[in-house]
C-alpha cells in the first residue's frame, strides 16, 4: 500500500473508531460555500455542515432567509457568513469567493445548489425559459468553480470537495421539463470533467441526482409558491390539474420502494456523505437520492 493510501485509511479509520470523542465533526476546521442556502435542500445542507464543524458561507438570491439560516448556525455555536446575490449574475462568483476567503482563509467545499425549475411543455417553451436554466444550473456552477481555481488547485494536504446538484430529470428526461432536464443532465458532464481535470490536485467532484425530495419544487404549483427572477414571476411546483390537490401517497409512490418522500434533511445527509472522509476515494460519481425510484 502506498503512503498516500495509507494516510487516507488511517484519517478514515480515526473517523469510525473516534467520531464519537471528535466534538469538532466530520468537516472540522473546513470551508464550505453552499449555494441557494436560504431554504429547502441548501438550508438544511448549511445547517448540517455547521453542526459537523465547518464555517459555512450561505448563500441565496433571498438575503432574509440566508441571514436567517446564518443565525441559527450561530446561535448554535457555529461559524457562518452571508453572501447574498444571484448565481447568474456575471459578477457574483468572484465576489462570493473572496468574500469566502477574506473570511475564513481558504475554501475546501463548494456546494452548487442553487436552482429552481421553469416548466412548460416543449412546444410552448420559450427561448428565454430554456436558456435560463442552462444560466442557473450549468453557467453559474462553472463560473462558481472556476473562480475558486486558485484556492482549490491546491497540493497543501487539505481536503477539498465540489458536489453539483442534478436531478433524475437529467437522468431519465421528465414530462413539461425540457429546459430543467437538460440542463440538469449537462452538470453531470461538468462534474466528471472538473473530476478528471482536478483529481491530480486531490480535489473530489461528484453530482447527487435527486428524486421526490419534499420542497417548494414538488409541491403543488397551485400552493402559490414563487420567485422573481429578473422581473419576471415564476411559479414553482407540480401542477396539479383539475383536481388542484396532489393525488394520495399511494399513487405518487407507487414505483418508489421506500413509498414516500425524501426529506431535506436526508438530502442534506447525501451531500454530506461525498463531502466526508468517508468518500474520500469517490469522485466524478453521480449519487442518486430516490427512495429507490428508477432502479
Amino acid at each position: 500500500m502506498s503512503t498516500i493510501a495509507a494516510n487516507r485509511v488511517s484519517v478514515i479509520m480515526n473517523h469510525l473508531s473516534s467520531s464519537a470523542s471528535q466534538p469538532g465533526g466530520l468537516l472540522a476546521g473546513q470551508v464550505a460555500i453552499v449555494t441557494g442556502a436560504g431554504q429547502g435542500i441548501g438550508g438544511a445542507s448549511a445547517l448540517l455542515f455547521a453542526k459537523e464543524g465547518a464555517s459555512v458561507v450561505v448563500s441565496d438570491l433571498d438575503d432574509v432567509k440566508a441571514k436567517d439560516i446564518a443565525q441559527q448556525i450561530t446561535s448554535a455555536g457555529g461559524k457562518a457568513i452571508v453572501v447574498s446575490g444571484d448565481v447568474t449574475d456575471l459578477s457574483f462568483p468572484e465576489r462570493l469567493v473572496e468574500e469566502t476567503v477574506k473570511a475564513f482563509g481558504k475554501i475546501n467545499i463548494i456546494i452548487n445548489n442553487a436552482g429552481f425549475t421553469f416548466d412548460g411543455m416543449l412546444h410552448k417553451t420559450t427561448d428565454k425559459q430554456f436558456q435560463l436554466m442552462l444560466e442557473v444550473h450549468n453557467a453559474a456552477p462553472f463560473r462558481i468553480i472556476r473562480a475558486a481555481a486558485k484556492y482549490m488547485r491546491l497540493k497543501d494536504g487539505e481536503p477539498r470537495s465540489i458536489v453539483n446538484v442534478s436531478s433524475t430529470s437529467g437522468l431519465h428526461g421528465n414530462l413539461g421539463q425540457a429546459n430543467y432536464a437538460t440542463a440538469k443532465a449537462g452538470i453531470i458532464g461538468l462534474t466528471k470533467t472538473v473530476a478528471k481535470e482536478w483529481g491530480p490536485f486531490g480535489v473530489r467532484c461528484n453530482t447527487v441526482a435527486f428524486g421526490y425530495i419534499d420542497t417548494r419544487l414538488t409541491r403543488a404549483k397551485e400552493n402559490g409558491e414563487t420567485m422573481v427572477v429578473d422581473g419576471q414571476k415564476i411559479a414553482l411546483g407540480i401542477p396539479m390539474g383539475a383536481k388542484k390537490e396532489a393525488p394520495p401517497p399511494a399513487v405518487v409512490f407507487a414505483d418508489t420502494p421506500l413509498k414516500r418522500a425524501g426529506q431535506v434533511e436526508e438530502a442534506a445527509g447525501s451531500v454530506l456523505l461525498l463531502c466526508s472522509p468517508f468518500a474520500s476515494y469517490i469522485t466524478g460519481h453521480t449519487l442518486e437520492v430516490t427512495g429507490g425510484k428508477g432502479i
